[in-house]
């Protein structure tokens, strides 16, 4: 029932914030995907390419744009990471 919630309540939040474009949608659910595999536990530690594939973008940079935004904006908190090594981080808020 989380994830219905967290559905209703991003799109309720969305509907008059005119910032929020398709590529933002497309990743939010992306995330949303990967909370839910996580048993809705914050953080979640994410691989770019993952998150890309399931979202449809296909460019780096339009990836670090829109993560970004979503961060700014206030829906996510987004911790990446500059070790490829280690995750970037994703607090679902």
């Amino acid at each position: 029932m989380e994830l219905i919630e967290s559905f209703i309540e991003f799109y309720e939040t969305i509907a008059d914030d005119c910032r929020i474009s398709v590529t933002h949608i497309s990743l939010y659910m992306a995330l949303i995907y990967e909370w839910n595999l996580n048993g809705h536990k914050n953080p979640i530690s994410i691989k770019r390419d993952n998150i890309m594939k399931t979202a449809k973008i296909s460019a780096r940079r339009t990836y670090n744009k829109y993560m970004n935004q979503l961060h700014e904006y206030g829906y996510i908190k987004y911790l990446p990471s500059s070790n490829p090594a280690l995750r970037s981080q994703v607090y679902m808020l």
